[in-house]
Order: C-alpha cells, then sequence, then structure tokens
C-alpha cells in the first residue's frame, strides 16, 4: 500500500510478540537488517571492552529532562554471554509490559552508577557488590516520557539466578546475546516520514518484544562490538 503521494509506506501487519502495546505510526516504512549479523562474542568481558570506560558528563537535550540511570548486566551463560532483561508490570502507569533494563530516577547526589545499582538491587535482588561496572554507552534522551537516561554497562564473575523483587517486575529474563545477532531475532522500521521520521529496533524473543530505548540501547552495545554504526 502506498502515500497518496507515491511514498512506499506498508500499513497494519504485526507490530510485535507479547502483550504490551507498540504504538506504530499509521506512516511507516521498513528499515534496513542489522548491520551485526557476524557478531559473536565469546565473553561477557570481551563484549564490555568495548564500551569507554570514561564517565560522560550529563547533557540532557531539553529543559525539563528527569535523569534516570538503567543498569546492562552481562554475564556468561552456557551458550556465551547473556544480558538482563526484565519486564515490568502490567500495572504500571507508564511503559507497562514492556521489555527493560533495570534502572530508574537519579536520586539527588546520586551517581548513575549508584542509581542503577541501587535499582538493580530494589527491582531483581542483585547484590551491588557482585556487579563490576564497565563504563556508559552514549546517554539517550526521550521525548514522550521526557527523560535523560546514562546507560550504564557492567560485568558478573558468573551469572546469578534472580526472581522479580518489586512489584514494578513481573518477570526477570537472561537473553543469550548470540540469540539476539543471529537468524530473523532483530528488525527495523523507520517511523513518520522524512526528513523526520525515526529508526526504530526491535528484537523478537521467543515471547516478547524488546523495542524503544531498550532496544536503542541493544543495537547500541551490538554496533560498538562490530564496530559499525547503530543509525543507518
Amino acid at each position: 500500500m502506498g502515500d497518496p503521494d507515491g511514498s512506499p509506506w506498508v500499513v497494519n501487519p504485526p507490530v510485535g510478540r507479547g502483550r504490551q502495546v507498540i504504538p506504530r505510526p499509521a506512516e511507516w516504512s521498513p528499515g534496513p537488517p542489522a548491520a551485526w549479523r557476524s557478531l559473536d562474542p565469546s565473553s561477557a568481558d570481551e563484549l564490555a571492552t568495548v564500551v569507554p570506560p570514561e564517565e560522560r558528563p550529563l547533557a540532557p537535550a531539553f529543559p525539563g529532562a528527569r535523569p534516570s540511570a538503567v543498569l546492562l548486566v552481562l554475564a556468561d551463560g552456557p551458550v556465551g554471554p547473556e544480558v538482563l532483561l526484565t519486564k515490568r508490570s502490567e500495572l504500571m502507569r507508564h511503559h507497562r509490559g514492556e521489555i527493560s533494563f533495570p534502572g530508574g530516577r537519579m536520586d539527588p547526589g546520586e551517581t548513575p552508577v549508584q542509581t542503577a545499582l541501587r535499582e538493580a538491587h530494589e527491582e531483581v535482588g542483585l547484590d551491588p557488590a557482585a556487579v563490576r561496572p564497565r563504563g556508559e554507552l552514549e546517554h539517550l534522551n526521550t521525548v514522550v516520557s521526557r527523560s535523560y537516561i546514562v546507560p550504564i554497562v557492567a560485568t558478573l564473575a558468573e551469572r546469578v539466578d534472580l526472581t522479580p523483587a518489586s512489584p514494578e517486575v513481573d518477570r526477570v529474563l537472561w537473553v543469550p546475546v548470540r540469540s539476539l545477532t543471529t537468524g530473523d531475532r532483530y528488525r527495523s522500521e523507520r517511523w513518520g516520514r522524512p526528513p523526520t521520521d525515526r529508526l526504530i529496533h526491535f528484537f523478537e524473543l521467543d515471547d516478547e518484544t524488546v523495542w524503544g530505548a531498550t532496544a536503542h540501547l541493544l543495537a547500541v552495545l551490538l554496533a560498538a562490538a562490530a564496530g559499525v554504526s547503530s543509525e543507518r
């Protein structure tokens, strides 16, 4: 189906797996394939080495942005490095049912690392003493929720079994990185009309879809590990 002006917009195919609501606009088009398809890191340490260890200055892109931090935890599993994800409760006011990283708002006086570790402990019971922060990915501004997100990448010496420790969390998932970089697990879409369209990343798990800020940060990490750009 095309737009009245001849643009090849595709309308109304399924958006993703799971019960979450993904608000795809009426105007969208398929995006490029993954640029990291050949990526197969052997360990969490190998994947984490692509993250700059330096702290980046806090620089929100718009007034009133609320500083937050999330924790991208990597640990070695049976088939290589795995990443820790959570499913937000269906009872949450915002982003209900979405797949996310542990994280939340920064309290006054906290550093991003302190916030990420505190939130991970509160949400899934992860012991802060077991976590080795490795660095920060590029900070992310989200317009809809007016958040300024600092992504902290960290590793564990060994993977630990975790369960929800907060009513905000319905599930805890350890997802092999290999499953995100092979087969048809990844896709992208361009939402809106050029030149203001946005590239949206999606990772399809067996029964859930990772999208939004979480998928964006996964794409940034994987692209950095592959030495390519996540935005094309």
